[in-house]
């Protein structure tokens, strides 16, 4: 009989602890990535991966239980972030609900500083449903040389459904719809220019007026999370990058997508098939879709390594030659079934990249990206050459010069002539225009330096110094023809079979940015947000020189 009891308590606790995995993604957005590099960096956690993000809030929430065993080894700023995290993680971290609010039932918490709060929260053993309601007004402005004098204020309004069910399925949907509020359609271009997600607005372009905006996902995981499949739209970054990645990165708009992801103990793969929005030129494609695969795996504590390849495939809505998830890519572009009117038309594109910690509070990472692989030109030096690269070193520094709390994030990247793009202009690196890895154009480089600082555990100041070298520029003749392309456009490769894709030749543009960003969190979920960006920009081959300097002030509400 004692024996049974112990297998039935045994079995209790099994499924308890089952029923309450929170299955759904942690959005990339979130500080607390920042917050799981920084103690990754002050080795506090040792396993977490930043080369592949989103992670589930079950994985969250298991390294913020591993930082709370080791909070002696962190700052007074830190631990105050690790309460605001425990409770916005609460129930993934303790199955609990005692320090959050749901407004619906309690409308007297819905300024409360202590607790989480919902619209509306739902749990029991085999469903959990979490409503929130996000909200923001923004007023942005510019004035300078090429954005002129800008001023528009921007309302958005929205709500996001999360939860999980029977332990193995999340779901997520966060849709919004924002107006603008003042401005004309000067300051609308200017809005656009500065901010990707108003970029990709078919509506907020002609209209001028309404932009709106959702993700949403369906995510299947199973026991001992050794495979997860999602299908939806979500933001998805790859890469070791501090400042920004190679990979996949922010720079563009999140696309629609399947994904598959296996791990077991210190390896982990992903593999990624989705829909991008692509033209060629300026004129609509039928199709332009992504295929990925990325492989990670973590030698030591202190030594991880990841290999990325892609293709992208324009006017074939669907092939089984690229939604094979274990495959090579590249070989399997070059080994295809042939489709009419398709040849030379897919990009494919590789990479690896590494993470060190030699010692506690210093991370180096390397990235390095091939363009488009052909074996046989690969150590030749021609006009004619198709192989292209960009490469990528960083370093941070956490608790920099001694000082608690601030963060010292260095990194050069390196794009040569036409990296990212294609000579058949379809199939280009990018998603509505805009770039899916780095931000840089192509024949660029550029020295980056950030400091992120908590002043306090609602208070955060980042300031980044960017230099960039580029150079850019096509030359026809009196017919209209290509006669040179420098490869500095992402979006225009003609003319590269017989252009000299020298670094640095071109239309030589230097740039100083310096972005300035501060977060107050006033109230629990509610937060006032500043930017700041002061651009000097040096047409040295006009002899010009331009300032620009833009700002974003903003109000949000996200509970």
């Amino acid at each position: 009989m004692k024996k049974l009891l112990t297998i039935v308590i045994i079995f209790l606790f099994s499924f308890l602890n089952k029923s309450y995995s929170q299955v759904e993604l942690v959005q990339p957005d979130n500080s607390v990535y920042d917050y799981l590099q920084r103690m990754l960096t002050m080795k506090v956690i040792t396993d977490y991966n930043p080369g592949n993000i989103p992670v589930s809030r079950e994985t969250v929430a298991s390294y913020l239980k591993i930082i709370e065993s080791r909070q002696d080894r962190i700052s007074r700023t830190d631990r105050k972030l690790l309460d605001d995290f425990k409770t916005e993680f609460e129930y993934d971290m303790n199955v609990s609900i005692k320090k959050s609010s749901s407004l619906f039932k309690e409308i007297k918490n819905i300024f409360s500083d202590e607790k989480q709060k919902y619209l509306y929260s739902y749990n029991d053993s085999n469903a959990a449903l979490f409503l929130d309601a996000l909200g923001s007004v923004s007023q942005r402005g510019s004035d300078g040389d090429s954005l002129g004098k800008n001023s528009i204020l921007l309302g958005e309004l929205g709500f996001r459904l999360r939860g999980t069910l029977f332990n193995s399925v999340g779901y997520y949907l966060r849709a919004t719809n924002g107006q603008k509020l003042s401005g004309d359609t000067d300051d609308v271009n200017f809005a656009r220019y500065t901010d990707p997600k108003l970029y990709a607005q078919y509506k907020f372009q002609y209209e001028r007026r309404n932009f709106d905006t959702f993700d949403g996902y369906l995510r299947y995981r199973a026991n001992q999370n050794w495979l997860a499949l999602t299908v939806g739209r979500n933001p998805v970054y790859q890469g070791f990058g501090f400042t920004d990645r190679l990979f996949l990165s922010n720079n563009s708009v999140p696309f629609d997508f399947l994904k598959l992801d296996l791990a077991y103990k210190s390896v982990s793969y992903s593999f990624l098939y989705g829909s991008l929005r692509g033209d060629s030129l300026g004129k609509p494609l039928d199709s332009k879709n992504i295929s990925t695969h990325r492989i990670d795996i973590r030698f030591s504590d202190a030594f991880r390594m990841g290999f990325f390849e892609s293709v992208s495939i324009a006017n074939s809505p669907f092939s089984f030659t690229f939604l094979n998830p274990v495959s090579f890519l590249t070989s399997a572009e070059l080994n295809k079934a042939s489709q009419p009117g398709d040849n030379n038309v897919n990009n494919s594109i590789m990479g690896i990249d590494m993470m060190v910690i030699p010692v506690n509070k210093i991370a180096v990472q390397g990235s390095f990206l091939v363009d488009d692989l052909e074996f046989s030109t690969l150590f030749k030096n021609n006009a004619k050459i198709t192989n292209k690269f960009a490469y990528q070193i960083g370093l941070m520094w956490a608790n920099a010069f001694t000082i608690p709390n601030l963060d010292l994030k260095t990194e050069y990247t390196h794009l040569d002539p036409f990296v990212y793009t294609h000579v058949s202009n379809k199939t280009n690196y990018t998603n509505w225009g805009l770039p899916l890895g780095h931000h840089l154009e192509p024949n660029s480089d550029e020295i980056a330096l950030k400091l992120d600082y908590n002043i306090t555990n609602r208070i955060k100041l980042s300031v980044l110094y960017q230099h960039q070298r580029s150079a850019n520029g096509i030359v026809k003749d009196s017919l209209g023809r290509v006669i040179v392309n420098y490869g500095g456009n992402i979006n225009n490769a003609s003319g590269y079979s017989y252009s000299d894709p020298a670094f640095l030749r071109g239309n030589r543009i230097d740039r100083d940015i310096i972005t300035a960003n501060l977060s107050w969190q006033f109230i629990r979920q509610f937060f006032i947000e500043m930017k700041f960006v002061q651009r000097l920009i040096n047409n040295i081959y006009q002899n010009k020189k331009f300032s620009d300097k833009y700002y974003f002030a903003t109000l949000r509400i996200d509970y």
